[in-house]
């Protein structure tokens, strides 16, 4: 059984109308996803900006409830447990921010920081709920010495350590890692994503880890996802996924990635236009307009991910 399985899930947010109004229309934030994760993977979900990543990671959470679909983890239905059984079920399921500087209340010591997420376990008394916190914080690289500071007394990077322990404090099953590191210093980068690594291996975890640097992703995650408009346009194997691309759209991501050495002369496939409006997605295929190997039935009708070869799946009419 998966860890994770996520069945047409759809999630679309009202744009104008009021109280007594109704909306002028609707952005289509997420439409019809699906995909499972199962124990100890790391999926790697990728995109442009807007593309519905971060609204998913949260359906997934549980913290946004989609218009429709299903969010099972370990077999039981998100949205469909009472408040209590949620709560309960939320301390395997938790969240890394993008941003460390505002995801951390300024006006909390460290040690706070960490152990709030504690204070709902009787057992534990204020002095073992120290003593997790400090070896958390060694975990993630961190002194214990630093319990009694406060966060504007660290680095960007240390900030973000600060809240991987603070993830970490609940024992959880599942991490949604949304851009962890997009925020910090290319020198910071790796170090994080090798302590992601490390955790993940001694802690047994599971990810959803969003992001929009295909270089991360690929060194990071076992399978990768590709989003656009809010649909999963194509996953595979990162082994595979840097390879043998099936979609247009990945074929030019992965073209966009810098190259180490620019004396290869390796020109960019460059997309042509814009992301389209997601309250107005086009018809047909919601890349087509922006594809130049676009058909007639691209433009009338949208494909359905299809397996085109082992653990690939595509929605493109020229692969399918």
């Amino acid at each position: 059984m998966s860890l994770l399985q996520v069945s047409g899930v759809s999630k679309h947010f009202p744009l104008g109308g009021g109280l007594l109004t109704r909306p002028r229309s609707w952005i289509r934030a997420v439409n019809s996803v699906s995909f499972a994760l199962s124990k100890g993977e790391i999926l790697g979900l990728v995109g442009e900006s807007g593309c519905g990543k971060s609204t998913l990671g949260r359906i997934l959470l549980g913290l946004i409830k989609p218009d429709s679909g299903s969010v099972l983890f370990q077999g039981r239905d998100l949205y469909s447990l009472e408040k209590k059984e949620l709560t309960l079920l939320r301390r395997k399921m938790q969240l890394i921010f993008q941003d460390p500087y505002s995801s951390l209340d300024p006006r909390m010591r460290v040690e706070s920081i960490i152990t709030e997420p504690l204070r709902v376990d009787p057992e534990l008394s204020a002095g073992k709920r120290r003593e997790l916190a400090a070896e958390l914080l060694k975990k993630v690289g961190l002194n214990s010495e630093d319990l009694k500071k406060y966060p504007h007394e660290f680095s960007g990077g240390q900030r973000q350590r600060i809240g991987i322990a603070r993830s970490l404090s609940v024992q959880p099953e599942l991490i949604v890692a949304d851009e962890p590191v997009s925020a910090l210093d290319v020198s910071i980068q790796a170090q994080i994503i090798n302590l992601l690594q490390d955790i993940k291996d001694e802690f047994d975890l599971s990810f959803i880890f969003i992001a929009h640097d295909l270089s991360v992703v690929d060194h990071f995650c076992d399978r990768i996802a590709v989003m656009y408009l809010g649909q999963i346009v194509e996953s595979a194997p990162a082994a595979v996924f840097a390879v043998n691309p099936g979609h247009p759209y990945t074929e030019a991501l992965l073209s966009a990635v810098p190259l180490p050495d620019p004396g290869l002369g390796i020109q960019p496939e460059l997309m042509e236009g814009e992301v389209p409006d997601p309250s107005c997605p086009p018809p047909g295929c919601p890349f087509h307009p922006r594809c130049g190997h676009q058909v007639d039935k691209c433009r009338q009708q949208s494909p359905e991910l299809t397996e085109i070869d082992e653990n690939h799946f595509v929605a493109c009419w020229q692969r399918c």
